[in-house]
């Protein structure tokens, strides 16, 4: 991006890797959803992170089995050109119920090198 300023995006828009790995995250597919990762990548969640496919892996299986919840897309940005973030609504029997969460994806050669999932 030439203007460096933020570009509201609409999930179709979102880079297939992101999508792909949301689409696995919401079935609950961590074999899929690892595939959208870096051999070296990222995750930060709950203050915690993860490093690696291995560790990224181990966090996607608990994630998917800790609660149960909805989740929905209800906005994307693009804030630069490998930066993206993808703003979901839950709802769900996780303390307080319901949460609006961000979630910012690093890109580098396709793939996700950093996921910040953040409130």
């Amino acid at each position: 991006m030439h203007d460096n300023q933020p570009r509201t995006s609409t999930p179709d828009t979102l880079p297939e890797v992101i999508t792909r790995y949301l689409t696995a995250h919401r079935a609950h597919d961590t074999a899929t959803a690892i595939t959208a990762f870096t051999g070296e990548a990222t995750v930060i969640d709950e203050g915690n992170t993860y490093e690696g496919t291995e560790a990224i892996e181990g966090w996607l299986d608990r994630s998917a089995t800790e609660f149960t919840y909805t989740i929905n897309l209800t906005g994307a940005q693009q804030t630069d050109a490998t930066r993206y973030i993808a703003t979901h609504h839950l709802e769900g029997n996780f303390p307080g119920g319901s949460i609006d969460l961000r979630y910012q994806f690093t890109l580098r050669d396709g793939l996700i090198e950093r996921l910040v999932i953040e409130p």
